[in-house]
């Protein structure tokens, strides 16, 4: 699902992964780097509360630090056409609705307020939608074809949608949409992924696990916008998808997830030094859960919702941040 985001459950539109990743997809793989210090550990807190609990929400943050949460399955497993405003405090409000109901959508951070891509209720959508801090939409583009299980990431003023599902098979694409609306191919994925944890961290965009075909992915890919290439960094200690990720002191952090059953929700999170492939577990969530919308913002990472190994959609808000 995922500014530097996010973005994200089988319970929608199914989910897939398989086989081990390759280092890359357009030469040979970098020399390792030394890793910088490790974090010690990030602290988690909840902080607050959304107006109704949600799982595979759309997040973005806004220039003024709240977070856009959109859409979603609401706790019946219903799409929503929700959204709510997150202010800087972790007090929540809805702010207005969608044009209509949809899930596994990404969110992506704009100049003035988010973008909306993609998604999925009984067909995968197209659409890309700019989303004012107030809540009101308008269509400004279109996907190459549409796309839910799709997680975005913004570098400097591109949006990058990593992966999805068409409605009949899984997407290798990565998606480059620039601040008009307009979409373009930017590179391609080594095998099929939805539901990836995606952010961005020093210039690239970090992907990790998600699913392909019918399994959850331990690869952790590294896309850079300047060359169109993919290569893995790093791989995950277990196989995870459908968990959220932000970026925290120059690492990406994953967060959650769950492996290939409906019921396998971790409440580890991690830091993964995209320079070195270094990974260390430094927090834990209150609650095992997948499916969390997460926004990178000034000192930290804001989460929204999630569902837990009972089948319990939650309401939680989460702040991540440096340990003390």
């Amino acid at each position: 699902m995922v500014l530097a985001l996010i973005a994200i459950a089988a319970v929608g539109a199914g989910c897939g992964g398989g086989g081990s990743a390759k280092k890359s997809s357009g030469g040979a793989a970098a020399a390792p780097k030394r890793a910088a210090p490790p974090l010690r550990r990030l602290s988690v807190a909840t902080a607050g509360r959304l107006p109704a609990p949600v799982q595979l929400p759309a997040t973005a943050a806004l220039p003024d630090g709240s977070v856009l949460v959109m859409g979603g399955l609401d706790a019946r497993d219903v799409s929503s056409a929700g959204m709510a405003r997150i202010d800087s405090r972790s007090r929540a409000r809805p702010i207005g609705s969608l044009p209509s109901p949809l899930h596994d959508a990404a969110g992506a951070s704009g100049a003035k307020g988010a973008l909306f891509i993609g998604g999925g209720n009984q067909t995968s959508s197209d659409a890309i939608l700019a989303v004012s801090p107030s809540g009101s939409t308008r269509q400004i583009g279109r996907l190459p074809k549409p796309a839910s299980d799709v997680s975005a990431a913004v570098v400097g003023a591109t949006t990058y949608v990593v992966g999805g599902y068409d409605g009949a098979a899984g997407l290798r694409s990565i998606v480059a949409i620039d601040r008009s609306g307009r979409a373009r191919l930017a590179g391609s994925l080594p095998r099929p992924l939805r539901y990836a944890a995606v952010a961005a961290v020093g210039g690239r965009v970090v992907i990790a696990g998600g699913t392909s075909g019918t399994v959850a992915q331990r690869a952790v890919l590294s896309f850079d916008p300047g060359t169109g290439r993919v290569r893995q960094v790093a791989t995950l200690p277990l196989p995870v998808t459908h968990a959220a990720a932000g970026a925290v002191a120059g690492r990406f952090c994953l967060i959650g997830g769950r492996g290939d059953s409906l019921t396998s929700q971790t409440r580890a999170v991690w830091t993964i030094d995209p320079r070195s492939g270094a990974r260390r577990r430094v927090a834990s969530l209150p609650t095992a859960l997948s499916d969390l919308g997460a926004a990178t913002v000034a000192g930290g990472i804001v989460t929204a919702g999630g569902r837990d190994p009972a089948g319990t959609v939650h309401d939680a808000i989460l702040r991540i941040t440096l340990g003390r």
